[in-house]
């Protein structure tokens, strides 16, 4: 069973990541030998980053850290929905990264961008430094969606196009197949 974090990344009231990310989880779900855990920042309401201690101790002292911690080391793998915010990614995201360091490594992370004309892909661009540094492993195949409220039924609900759904499948196929790859290496040597 292959384990994946779907995190909506923005925090924003009104925002469009929250149906972007249950299109992703409704997928995910449909699919044996994958659990998803559905992360939406805003209902996590992480502190700005409040510990301490650097993260590579693992010395937490804090509840929501502990929490937190405890769920990011049970994922195999993440799909992040992330908006682009000034050519750069969502602060609550980098926030939520940051609390942590061991528990993201050796583990694959897909993007499902969003925005307008650039479908937030200088989001993920500015945010790839981060995961790399904390060990996380990009698939090559990401969801990038432009103007994502023209995909909005009227209840709200995101309608993916043909090619956001055949985006999604190969990026969620890549991303399962780099958690099993790297299963071995977590395994074998622990990042604590």
């Amino acid at each position: 069973m292959t384990r994946v974090m779907v995190i909506v990344g923005s925090v924003r009231p009104g925002r469009i990541g929250r149906p972007i990310a249950d299109w992703v989880t409704s997928d995910l779900l449909g699919v044996d030998g994958r659990d998803v855990d559905f992360v939406d920042l805003a209902e996590l309401a992480l502190p700005f980053m409040d510990e301490p201690n650097h993260p590579l101790l693992r010395q937490y002292t804090k509840p929501h850290t502990l929490a937190w911690s405890e769920r990011v080391e049970a994922a195999d793998a993440f799909v992040f929905v992330t908006p682009e915010y000034n050519h750069s990614f969502s602060p609550a995201l980098k926030n939520a990264l940051d609390f942590l360091s061991h528990e993201w490594r050796r583990k694959p992370v897909t993007f499902v961008s969003y925005g307008g004309a650039s479908a937030g892909t200088r989001g993920v661009i500015a945010l790839k430094p981060a995961v790399v540094a904390l060990g996380l492993v990009p698939t090559l195949t990401n969801v990038e969606i432009n103007f994502p409220g023209s995909f909005l039924s009227d209840d709200g609900e995101f309608q993916a196009s043909d090619t956001h759904r055949s985006r999604l499948q190969l990026a969620l196929a890549e991303l399962v197949a780099l958690a099993e790859a790297l299963r071995p290496l977590r395994e074998l040597a622990p990042a604590r």
